[in-house]
């Protein structure tokens, strides 16, 4: 049986604080981002090819809950970037309650600290600041 991968959207794989920026929104920038028209994060594209092949992977994503369209465009942001995960997107505000073996994720205001599993804090630890590392790290570990 394949250990179980959730991987966060933005910031993860989907280049939220480019957009943010390019917007000029600091404060609460998912009010205002564009979810359809995020960039890939560079080696994601990759970096989930491997994963996938190796491992059951899932996207785990907080939709802004003040924008319900946005969560349909989370959707279609998947389908096209990442197609064969178009069916594997969880929407949640509640990621300690994913059951599975690890969470890639650069947030920790989710419940991630909870995870039951390993939680790798993606762009703020060490070990995996960027795709190439998170991936070494994860099947020296993990694999």
């Amino acid at each position: 049986m394949k250990k179980v991968i959730y991987i966060d959207m933005d910031g993860v794989i989907a280049n939220f604080a480019k957009a943010a920026k390019k917007g000029g929104w600091d404060h609460r920038p998912d009010k205002h981002v564009d979810y359809r028209n995020l960039e890939v994060m560079p080696g994601a594209k990759e970096a989930l090819m491997r994963l996938n092949h190796d491992f059951d992977i899932f996207i785990a994503s907080t939709p802004p809950w003040d924008r319900p369209d946005m969560w349909g465009a989370k959707r279609e942001w998947i389908a096209e970037h990442f197609p064969y995960l178009k069916r594997k997107l969880i929407l949640t505000h509640r990621k300690d309650l994913l059951i599975g073996d690890i969470l890639v994720d650069d947030s920790r205001w989710r419940g991630q600290p909870d995870f039951k599993g390993h939680w790798l804090w993606f762009g703020s630890n060490q070990r995996c600041l960027d795709w190439p590392s998170t991936l070494e790290f994860i099947y020296k570990n993990h694999s």
